[in-house]
């Protein structure tokens, strides 16, 4: 009879196919042959894709991210203590899909088309990028060791007992699974809406209107929206993005090329659409070129020695004011490294000199500014990071069609410009933006971040900022607005809009302080948000019943003048393991969390190649972690 350890991982998408990635990475150094390993996977939807990205959605939904800019793999820039396993990219996975045949599971001959068809620089569908997750899966599994075995649950788990010395007991819909540890990697969950939505859902139930809190788009039930129904999209994001597609060509609503530009021709079983938001402007599309000059060497002012020196000093700290400038700093050095090098004819300083200076300063400091000014003739080549959070700020106009009229300007300007290489420098801030991840877990794990600054300047400003800037849709879809707009399907609502609801109507009026005194009428309100999840209203039953049972905390940050609660599952930072309130907050030795539900915010389940993703860095850690423990710890199960 051989000791079998095992091993139960709920949810079995992305991020618990990145842990078994690292798992069949580590296990050769970790893992005894004499030891063998038994891993359940528990998950209701197909493995690798799991629920976001399952081949059962809208073709018309696609991901942000170009083909090349997605992978699942480690590689030569990845900072792991465990083996470094290369993989191909989308992009270079799909260039290749012949050599990956027989692929018995990819039937749908349109999702085969298209990856055979598929250029780095497309923007695939979903459905493309789950074809490529299950064959992620597939390869991590035949990646593991011969003693280290796989079961995949097509099936939910409802609870979880058992003891911290002993065996975990996994309730699933069927039968129970006994493990010596348990990983949840449930991904992006839903949560009963916001109290903040009630009124308005209490509202449409008075008087039969439709509303939808925050949902993901692919399970958004939009049939009670009636063609010609004026409706508004409080939101410019992109789940804006993705329901407009859905309330259009998802309606058999089409785009032509014309000679005047791309037309829409509606089908008539469209709604009229108000959309506006705090800014009042979309998310900023992604760039669909490459760097024109050689990449910047980031970072370099919000690196690790920079966070330890902050660290180090004594007293409370506050994003904004204390750790936003180095990031800014880093962000403006992507900018002008890429603008000097690319683009140097409008430049009027050389890099060096430039450089030494902008080393010197401050980023907020009057001298940097002057500065810029000197060296960047162009105001349009310099980065105002302000300006771009609120591009409408202060500005007033006299009517509706003003504000239709300038929203397409900016928006035809925008996209004009992420589609041209000469801008480039926008790529330079994009890819140094993204670098600020490598430092920024640090800092939040530190427990140094005031809880207003964690409050307002992390979860509320920062990461919004982010998805504003750098998180857009592809160009197409903007252009695609555009033209909805020119069909006066899309009207735009400005900036600072506001909804209220009228009862002796029955109807929602929305108004934007764009256009003073102009409201607009409606008998639909979508919150175009996607659901933020918060563990005091999860609806993923196992977390719901370890809530109750007191056996997992959410991360509150408080101090004597402010508490904060993020709705986050709270994890230890090492190793990813479960802080459990019956242990006095300490870790459970046997429950480990990763994904987004968690507080460790900054860790995606994939990522751009040769960016040391913090993600890819946590499930090795992780991983490492689970098969040390494994490795000494007595089984649950003989076998």
């Amino acid at each position: 009879m051989t000791a079998e350890s095992t091993l139960v991982v709920v949810g079995a998408g992305p991020r618990g196919t990145g842990l078994l990635e690292r798992i069949a990475a580590n296990a050769a150094e970790l893992l005894p042959a004499d030891r063998p390993l038994h891993i359940h996977l528990v998950d209701p939807y197909p493995p690798g894709a799991g629920r976001i990205w399952r081949h059962e959605q809208s073709p018309l939904l696609r991901m942000n991210s170009m083909a090349e800019d997605v992978t699942m793999f480690t590689d030569e820039r990845s900072t792991i203590d465990g083996p470094v396993r290369p993989g191909p990219s989308l992009a270079e996975w799909a260039s290749h899909i012949e050599e990956f045949e027989p692929y018995r599971e990819l039937t749908d001959p349109t999702v085969l088309a298209e990856l055979r068809t598929l250029a780095p620089t497309d923007f695939p569908t979903r459905r493309a990028q789950s074809a490529y997750l299950d064959w992620v899966f597939r390869r991590a599994v035949a990646d593991l060791p011969p003693h280290v075995t796989v079961t995949v649950h097509r099936d939910t788990a409802h609870r979880i007992e058992g003891p911290v010395d002993g065996p975990q007991l996994i309730h699933l819909t069927d039968r129970v699974l006994t493990a010596d540890h348990v990983v949840l990697t449930l991904g992006h969950l839903d949560s009963a809406p916001d109290p903040r939505y009630s009124a308005d859902a209490e509202f449409a139930a008075r008087h039969g209107r439709y509303h939808l809190p925050p949902a993901f788009s692919a399970d958004a039930d939009l049939d009670g929206i009636a063609p010609g129904e004026h409706t508004v999209l409080r939101g410019f994001g992109l789940a804006f993005v993705d329901l407009v597609s859905l309330l259009t060509e998802g309606r058999g609503g089409r785009f032509d090329r014309t000679d005047d530009g791309l037309v829409y021709r509606p089908s008539g079983r469209e709604p009229v659409i108000h959309v506006g938001s705090r800014r009042g402007v979309p998310y900023h599309s992604k760039t669909d070129y490459r760097l024109q000059g050689p990449r910047a060497p980031l970072p370099r002012y919000f690196d690790a020695t920079a966070v330890d020196a902050l660290l180090d000093r004594p007293g409370p700290i506050e994003l904004r004011r204390q750790v936003w400038p180095l990031m800014a700093k880093d962000i403006g050095f992507g900018h002008y490294h890429e603008l000097f090098h690319a683009h140097p004819e409008r430049t009027a300083l050389p890099w060096a000199d430039f450089l030494a200076d902008y080393d010197a300063h401050d980023w907020y400091s009057p001298e940097l500014s002057a500065l810029v000014e000197r060296a960047v003739p162009d105001p349009a080549d310099r980065l105002d990071l302000e300006r771009l959070d609120f591009p409408l700020a202060g500005l007033e106009l006299g009517s509706d069609e003003e504000l239709q009229a300038h929203l397409r300007r900016y928006i035809t300007e925008d996209v004009d410009r992420r589609a041209d290489p000469a801008y480039s420098a926008d790529l330079g801030a994009f890819l140094a933006l993204l670098s600020l991840f490598g430092q920024l877990p640090r800092v939040l794990a530190s427990g140094r971040l005031t809880a207003r600054s964690v409050a307002e300047d992390v979860d509320e400003w920062f990461f919004g900022y982010f998805s504003y800037l750098a998180s857009g849709p592809p160009g197409f879809r903007l252009r695609q607005l555009l033209a909805l707009s020119e069909a006066g399907v899309v009207r735009f609502l400005g900036a600072g809009v506001r909804v209220e609801r009228d009862e002796a109507g029955g109807t929602w009026r929305a108004s934007g302080a764009t256009v003073p005194g102009h409201t607009v009428t409606a008998t639909a309100l979508v919150e175009a948000y996607l659901p933020k999840h918060a563990l005091t209203r999860t609806r993923d039953p196992l977390l719901r019943d370890l809530h109750r049972t007191g056996r997992i905390v959410e991360e509150v940050v408080t101090d004597e003048e402010y508490t904060h609660r993020s709705g986050l599952l709270t994890i230890r930072p090492g190793d990813s393991r479960v802080l459990d309130p019956a242990l006095d907050d300490g870790p459970h030795p046997r429950r480990t969390a990763l994904g987004p539900h968690t507080s460790l915010r900054a860790a995606a389940a994939f990522a751009r190649p040769r960016t040391d993703s913090p993600g890819f860095r946590q499930n090795d850690a992780a991983a490492r972690a689970l098969l040390c423990t494994l490795a000494r710890t007595g089984s649950a199960v003989a076998v």
